[in-house]
């Protein structure tokens, strides 16, 4: 029998699927301390977690540990990393609370717009305040989404009954996947100034830190709407402090920098105010509880490993060739352009990578998206493919071509309404040193790919080189290292250039206007 504890309130289904089962016997119990469950319990196999701390600690406490399951979709509440050196593996269940997060996002959306909250407490102290109380439809507006992830499908999918006008910002998904909701990609500007709602639904990281600011809230329509059931630093609270009153912008948040209680720092600017509801469904809870119940079955009885957080590289795999695929994606990706949707990824892995490409498509698409997790497995990075409606194809290697070990990504993506833009790089690893060998049509270029690089791509004439060192120079940056091919069929030139700043996009917009650039872009590997 393997012993599985449950420190939550977790849907009952969960306890009855593993007793059920039969090879299980499981410990519930909310009241106590995960810490004192495990004293007490030091052969556990499996534990089950919902926003419980799982630390280092408890890990060490437990020997016969073999894999925590978060019955949810984020899992920083557990020691990943130290789970990784015990040899137990970390799960959690995707996609089981986005449909309650969805729901909410309505909820509040309706109860705003009709002042239900207010409403409420005004007619119980024996009130009748109807004109206070005029309402808006959201019939015939426009809704911006940002992210089209599971839970921004979701509530796309239930925002088409009240013909609305959809619009979303995505840089992964396709146009065609868009279009299956009904919903029209556009660059984030044209969502903020077009939208009387948006819906925020996009993870915090450095990219996307306080992104809804002052350039974005200047150009919203008077009265707008921002709902957040994302998470808390998105938004830069000042601004929205300061355009709510220029505006009369409205703001509905469901999250915080800590889901604890106390004073929270959006009380004055938030029109509604509720303590991260959006997976408190019991739907939600049950859905968790039977995915994180099958997955711990179908992990220990047929070596299914799909979900797991924190899986090593296999044996026989190189990391450097992980850090690889993920900086020429990342590479790739830029060439193409960030904001461009994408149709379709193409990799080719040569020598003895062919058989690692599984796993190096999971590097591959976490530098194309940042908040894929690179402890993912290969059926996660499908499964959000086929979500953001991109196609993969692993082309067969030809060995003729004797490149050894090696790598080509190929990114096709959409460019305007109707042009289709594809981006091409290979790579490999020399003496332990990550080389670019190929963008596109410039060949034998052996670059590496570290540090801040400016890339330009131009029509072929004498000085243009010396006009970039000039602009360079200008601006404060020697050039460390730089890599210059010509392509004679079309008559154009790439410099690439590692110099020891940042290039940040006013130089970049500079430069590229000196040398009448096709195109240019800076970047940090």
């Amino acid at each position: 029998m393997k012993k599985v504890l449950i420190p939550t309130k977790l849907d009952a289904i969960a306890a009855k699927l593993l007793t059920d089962n039969g090879d299980y016997e499981v410990v519930q119990d909310h009241r106590k301390d995960l810490s004192a469950l495990a004293a007490e319990n030091t052969d556990t196999y499996a534990i089950i977690v919902r926003s419980e701390k799982v630390t280092a600690e408890i890990i060490d406490a437990l020997p016969s540990l073999k894999v925590v399951i978060r019955a949810g979709a984020g899992f920083d509440n557990i020691d990943h990393k130290h789970a990784r050196t015990k040899g137990v593996d970390v799960m959690n269940t995707p996609g089981a609370n986005s449909n309650a997060v969805a729901e909410e996002v309505l909820a509040m959306m309706l109860a705003d717009a009709r002042h239900i909250v207010p409403a409420d407490k005004s007619t119980r102290e024996g009130k009748w305040e109807k004109n206070l109380f005029m309402g808006r439809e959201i019939a015939n507006k426009t809704v911006g989404i940002v992210g089209l992830g599971n839970i921004g499908q979701l509530v796309a999918k239930r925002l088409s009954g009240f013909n609305v006008t959809l619009l979303g910002f995505d840089p992964v998904i396709s146009a065609e996947r868009a279009a299956d909701f009904n919903v029209d990609l556009v660059d984030l500007k044209q969502l903020f100034e077009k939208s009387d709602y948006i819906s925020l639904h996009i993870p915090q990281n450095d990219q996307t830190k306080g992104i809804v600011n002052a350039d974005l809230m200047k150009i919203m329509k008077e009265g707008a709407t921002i709902v957040n059931c994302a998470r808390a630093g998105v938004i830069n609270e000042d601004d929205l402090r300061a355009f709510k009153a220029k505006k009369g912008l409205r703001f509905l948040n469901d999250v915080y920098a800590k889901d604890v209680e106390g004073e929270k720092s959006v009380k004055d600017i938030a029109d509604i105010m509720l303590p991260h509801l959006g997976a408190n469904t019991f739907e939600a809870n049950m859905n968790a509880a039977r995915r994180s119940a099958e997955q711990l079955i179908d992990f220990a009885s047929k070596g299914i490993t799909s979900f797991i957080v924190n899986r090593d590289i296999p044996e026989g795999l190189n990391e450097a060739y992980c850090k690889l695929a993920n900086t020429l994606s990342r590479l790739c990706r830029r060439i193409i352009g960030d904001q461009a949707p994408l149709k379709r990824i193409e990799t080719s892995f040569y020598g003895d990578l062919d058989k690692y490409a599984n796993w190096l498509l999971v590097p591959i698409v976490s530098g194309i998206w940042n908040d894929f997790d690179r402890s993912m497995d290969f059926k996660s990075a499908q499964a959000y493919l086929e979500e953001m409606g991109i196609e993969y194809v692993n082309r067969k290697p030809d060995t003729s071509k004797g490149y050894a070990s090696s790598i080509t990504i190929d990114l096709l993506g959409e460019v305007g309404d109707t042009n289709l833009k594809r981006s091409s790089v290979r790579g490999t690893v020399t003496e332990g040193n990550l080389m670019v060998s190929r963008i596109n049509s410039f060949d034998k270029l052996y670059f590496e790919p570290v540090g801040n690089t400016l890339c330009v791509y131009y029509n072929d004439r004498p000085g243009v080189v010396g006009s970039i060192g000039l602009k360079l120079a200008e601006a404060g940056m020697n050039i460390e290292d730089m890599r210059h091919s010509h392509d004679m069929k079309s008559n154009r030139s790439l410099a690439i250039m590692k110099v020891d700043g940042k290039v940040d996009d006013a130089l970049v917009k500079l430069i590229s206007d000196e040398v009448q650039a096709v195109t240019a872009f800076g970047i940090n590997l």
